[in-house]
């Protein structure tokens, strides 16, 4: 055996040994390949020199025209066949959506009370404007704007010097009839005087003591005083102005408690009863609720508008409420009931009505997707709303990251949830 051939026989084994500790996991796999080519190499070589010396070249031509055949066809095949495969495969993965990392919350069951929403108005408990019943020129002022003043506090003086004077010449004219009514008593007893004389007496001293009331009746008019207990508004007088019957002076409110008026449609009279827990809000004082009841439902419905007026009752110890402040009313109309809720930011809206995005496992349980389903929506209460159809308790629904989703869409729970709820719901 010469040392070619010994050579070709050691390659051989070395190649078959190495073929076979790929295969038990003792050299690389990506060696296997190398060592079967090697392995082959090596054997045909053997061949051919095994072969006597005229039948050699007829088999390495044989041997090199099948090796140039096999190569080609490799080539082809992977040119027309494994290359466009590989191109498709490049393609899709470069293409393929990548998974959208969202926020998810479950869908639950609350208990909500029905509730109803109006706008109302604040109005005083007790409020008048405070104006003088006569004429007169002011002469004194005992108050000053905005002070809190007890029932029956002097506020204004109207000059009564005309009226005083009149006064004491009416008391005059009382003492002198109260005389001859004496006089004329003592006559008729001793039989000196007609009955008629008395008569007349009594007439005058009764149209004597009438013009003493009419006179106090017109001082008292003129020094005004709070009908009730309350908080004054602007002064709008100054001494030595003349006044007008009727001419506003300043305003009177009482404060606690305060009423709210607000109107609600028809149809919830159904629902709505005198006692109901009212909660009122008002710009003033954002952040804090205001607690009170119906005391009130108007007897009528308007005709235009088909709504009925109602009044609520609240209490209001610091005066913080004030008449005519815009007011947001919630009447709590029954006892709390199971809504399943999702949060606001879940529902998506578009031309073909609300829908959300439900987290559902993919295709053989591989990661997770979402399927989109249409929703129809209830009553809202901050930052939930309540879902009549649609979605079912326990559903793991996108509050976050929607903006870039489509159904089937791969995507990732983003573990530290969706971004907290504004301080305050804006308004619409």
């Amino acid at each position: 055996m010469g040392r070619t051939t010994r050579i070709l026989a050691v390659l051989l084994i070395a190649a078959l040994a190495l073929f076979a500790a790929t295969r038990l996991g003792l050299a690389p796999a990506p060696l296997a390949a190398l060592a079967v080519v090697v392995a082959i190499v090596c054997a045909l070589l053997l061949i051919v020199r095994a072969l006597p010396l005229g039948a050699r070249r007829p088999t390495v031509f044989t041997i090199v025209f099948i090796f140039l055949v096999a190569l080609i066809g490799g080539f082809s095949y992977f040119e027309f066949v494994l290359k466009p495969q590989f191109i498709k495969t490049a393609i899709s993965a470069a293409f393929a959506p990548k998974p959208t990392t969202v926020a998810v919350e479950e869908a639950k069951v609350e208990q909500w009370p029905p509730l109803l929403d109006a706008i109302g108005t604040l109005r005083a408990y007790q409020g008048v404007v405070v104006a003088p019943q006569v004429a007169g020129v002011v002469s004194a002022i005992h108050f000053e704007s905005g002070d809190d003043v007890a029932a029956g506090a002097p506020l204004v003086d109207l000059d009564t010097s005309v009226e005083e004077a009149d006064l004491a010449s009416g008391i005059a004219q009382l003492k002198n009839a109260n005389v001859s009514l004496d006089r004329a008593r003592t006559l008729i007893a001793s039989g000196n005087t007609p009955q008629s004389t008395v008569d007349a007496a009594v007439a005058t001293r009764d149209s004597a003591a009438a013009s003493v009331e009419h006179s106090k009746a017109v001082i008292a008019q003129k020094k005004i005083v709070a009908p009730f207990a309350g908080r004054l508004g602007l002064r709008t007088v100054d001494i030595g102005q003349y006044v007008a019957a009727g001419a506003s002076l300043t305003t009177l409110q009482r404060l606690d408690p305060i009423y709210v008026d607000f109107s609600a449609p028809e149809g919830a009279l159904a629902t709505l009863a005198a006692g109901q827990q009212t909660d009122v809000s008002v710009d003033s004082q954002p952040g804090r609720t205001f607690t009170g009841k119906v005391v009130a439902i108007d007897a009528r419905v308007s005709a235009d508008s088909r709504n009925v007026s109602v009044r609520a009752e609240l209490a209001n110890p610091d005066h913080k409420l004030l008449p005519g402040m815009y007011a947001q009313v919630t009447v709590t109309t029954g006892a709390p009931a199971d809504v399943l809720t999702l949060p606001r930011t879940a529902i998506v809206s578009s031309l073909y009505g609300d829908n959300v995005f439900v987290v559902v496992p993919g295709p053989d349980n591989k990661g997770l997707i979402v399927d989109r389903r249409f929703v129809h929506v209830g009553a809202t209460r901050g930052e939930r709303i309540a879902i009549v159809d649609g979605v079912k308790a326990g559903d793991k629904v996108v509050s976050a990251g929607q903006i870039k989703l489509q159904p089937n869409s791969p995507v990732v729970i983003d573990p530290t949830g969706a971004l907290p709820p504004p301080a305050e719901t804006p308004r619409p």
